[in-house]
């Protein structure tokens, strides 16, 4: 490669898995919060279906959230951004056919990898305090070669998550696991593994670079850099961390307006116009209109 070409972003996120270094990544819901993501010096950002479909259809996880909302809203994310983006594919969208088209689709919009759950139709956020019904394992390593076989670049990153755990216990999640990564995935997520023991174990089974979601509360957060690059982690997506600032900070400035009128006791929590320009590149736009107005 010429010294002087640009990675894609399937590229540099493939990079990033072979180098087996933890990248710790916020999961974000729209552009505003990629951006943000991006201007703080994140590497890769990625894509939580359930903010998504908090964000805009104001409903919970409940696998309502379309292909074509999901793919189309994140597309233009993507674009938006100069770091790759992992998307949340949910359980591909269906069958094996639909799997194939999701691959298809997230990787002609832009988008670096995918996960996609072995969960039934219609799937549940994976975090809920109950059973999650999944498929055979038979019928989910079929989807994962489905997706593995679609992708045109074998750059693009197929994530293979297992939700088995919940009904089936860790042992058979981490035997799914090293299934899924035969099948050719490149990484794995076991939901519900949660702490240091239980992802080393994942790992010795899987034999493969994992995927760890963290959530701001519990066993998770204590996970440190070293203890997960120990056991082989390569991506941390914190899921709930942009969602979870965004309500609070919301809802009390909200209700500093609606109590007051005003929004002077909470103004030092929220940013200035121009901090909120930066984020967004104005700058980088008004340079790029002056550069091409006949006018100037």
């Amino acid at each position: 490669m010429s010294p002087m070409a640009q990675l894609s972003h399937s590229e540099t996120l493939k990079s990033m898995l072979d180098q087996g270094r933890l990248v710790r990544m916020p999961c974000a819901y729209d552009g505003l919060t990629a951006r943000i993501a991006q201007s703080v010096g994140f590497e890769a950002v990625a894509f939580s279906g359930n903010a998504v479909s908090a964000s805009l259809l104001g409903l919970p996880d409940i696998g309502v959230l379309t292909l074509t909302e999901n793919l189309e809203h994140a597309g233009r994310i993507a674009r938006g951004l100069k770091i790759p983006m992992i998307c949340d594919a949910d359980t591909g969208y269906g069958g094996v056919m639909n799997v194939m088209r999701t691959v298809r689709e997230f990787e002609a919009a832009g988008i670096a990898g995918i996960h996609i759950e072995d969960q039934v139709t219609p799937k549940r956020c994976g975090l809920l305090p109950q059973g999650i019904p999944v498929l055979s394992e038979d019928e989910a390593c079929q989807k994962i070669r489905a997706a593995v076989h679609a992708r045109t670049d074998r750059n693009f990153l197929i994530i293979a998550r297992t939700d088995a755990k919940s009904m089936h216990g860790l042992e058979d999640a981490a035997k799914r696991a090293r299934s899924y990564a035969q099948a050719g995935a490149d990484a794995v997520l076991v939901m519900g593994a949660n702490t240091s023991g239980e992802l080393r174990y994942v790992a010795d089974i899987a034999k493969a670079p994992l995927v760890v979601v963290v959530q701001e509360a519990g066993p998770t957060v204590e996970l440190t850099n070293e203890t997960l690059e120990s056991v082989g982690c390569v991506f941390a997506l914190h899921a709930g961390v942009a969602r979870y600032a965004a309500v609070r900070a919301l809802k009390d400035a909200f209700t500093a307006l609606h109590q007051d009128s005003h929004t002077r006791t909470v103004r030092d929590r929220m940013s200035s116009f121009e901090e909120y320009n930066q984020i967004l590149g104005m700058d980088e736009w008004l340079q790029l209109e002056r550069q091409f107005n006949v006018n100037e």
